[in-house]
């Protein structure tokens, strides 16, 4: 009888993985590719010349890579899309850079690639270095852009936990992460629920409020690869600068890259 338990058990266990996604316990290794900035001249350390922006892109294209949206990604993560094939990148822009529209775009519409944008409502429109909220629209009407959150301003977690109280902490960090989801759903259109850390500061205190106001992954700028064992709320990404080009590109690519401090 004992025996037979078993062997029902042993069934019921082999027919509930067959149902199961076949991509649950599948591995990989996916690099985001994170760029700030882009012009004709390296004018400060976040800047990567547009011929060596699309030296990237074309590296992407004879050798490969299959540049996949973001969202795909996350959507592995939270079991509702299979693992990312072998040779898999995702590429993203911080800050929403004037320069995304005039140097960024005309690359990606050549080459057709998926590209998510972590903008901050405040400067939209309104900063001189940041994009309109006209020229946002444009890009999303293209079909390869995605706008997600930044914050609302872009603060500085750390220095701002050294000033503020709890309860006064605790309505920045909701404010910031509200305000600017609720503005970008707004002007835009589509759902925003996920979230790049300004610095890349973060900490389980700040992962915990980014899960409480609706977003759904979180990233860094930790310098590695994706993989199966990271949390969706902390995923990592590459900073790129305009040093990672050439041979630098490809090693880290290949997940051997090399080791930088970027002054951000």
């Amino acid at each position: 009888m004992l025996i037979t338990l078993f062997r029902v058990l042993a069934v019921s266990a082999l027919l509930l993985m067959s149902v199961l996604p076949a991509f649950s316990a599948e591995s990989f290794r996916v690099p985001i590719l994170l760029y700030h900035r882009f012009g004709a001249t390296v004018a400060d350390g976040m800047t990567i010349t547009t011929p060596v922006f699309e030296s990237h892109m074309k590296y992407l294209r004879d050798n490969g890579y299959t540049v996949i949206p973001l969202r795909q990604l996350v959507d592995h993560y939270r079991g509702k899309a299979p693992a990312p094939k072998p040779k898999s990148v995702v590429i993203v822009e911080d800050d929403a850079h004037k320069s995304v529209y005039s140097d960024m775009l005309p690359v990606i519409r050549r080459y057709g690639y998926p590209v998510t944008i972590f903008a901050y409502p405040s400067a939209i429109s309104n900063a001189k270095y940041a994009m309109t909220w006209e020229q946002l629209r444009e890009l999303k009407k293209t079909g390869l852009f995605d706008i997600q959150s930044h914050t609302y301003w872009h603060p500085n977690f750390k220095k701002e936990r050294k000033k503020l109280s709890g309860p006064a902490l605790d309505q920045l960090v909701i404010t910031q992460l509200r305000k600017s989801k609720a503005r970008l759903e707004t002007e835009l259109g589509g759902r925003v629920d996920m979230l790049a850390w300004p610095f890349g500061i973060n900490d389980d205190y700040l992962i915990g409020k980014a899960g409480e106001t609706g977003y759904v992954a979180t990233f860094t700028i930790d310098r590695r690869h994706t993989t199966p064992s990271d949390p969706v709320m902390k995923l990592p990404r590459y900073l790129l600068v305009n040093a990672d080009s050439g041979k630098a590109f490809v090693q880290l690519l290949e997940g051997n890259a090399v080791k930088r401090n970027v002054a951000y």
